[in-house]
């Protein structure tokens, strides 16, 4: 059975993209822990980050860096931190986080979107790429 991920790559679910190639995915967090929250995926399905193979594995943290570099550029903050979680959503997802206090990396800390403004933000991320 196809992951929520899964839908949201086919279009079943909607996104606020930020970035696509032949192999992953990424998009913002729709319940973010701060503004740019963005999740990075591979279209493959796997549950488990290290049970990709390492071709993959390397792939992903390529194009996480190329979205976070563009994160980077659109989002004031010190820095993108980095989690891979995996409990949520059984699908290997790369959690980009802009940070600028260590509460936004704790995933008990929200931020409210209106829809417009993933919109914007998801726009002007991909103009940076």
């Amino acid at each position: 059975m196809p992951t929520l991920f899964t839908k949201i790559i086919s279009g079943e679910i909607p996104s606020h993209k930020v970035a696509e190639d032949e192999n992953f995915f990424a998009f913002l967090d729709i319940n973010p822990n701060a503004k740019g929250h963005t999740l990075c995926i591979p279209k493959i399905e796997e549950d488990k980050i290290f049970d990709l193979d390492e071709d993959t594995y390397i792939e992903l943290m390529r194009f996480s860096r190329k979205v976070a570099k563009a994160i980077e550029k659109t989002v004031s903050c010190k820095r993108v931190g980095i989690a891979v979680v995996g409990l949520e959503v059984p699908h290997v997802h790369v959690h980009l986080i802009p940070l600028n206090d260590m509460k936004e990396m704790t995933f008990q800390h929200k931020v409210a979107m209106s829809n417009e403004e993933f919109k914007t933000l998801a726009e002007e991320i991909q103009s940076k790429l």
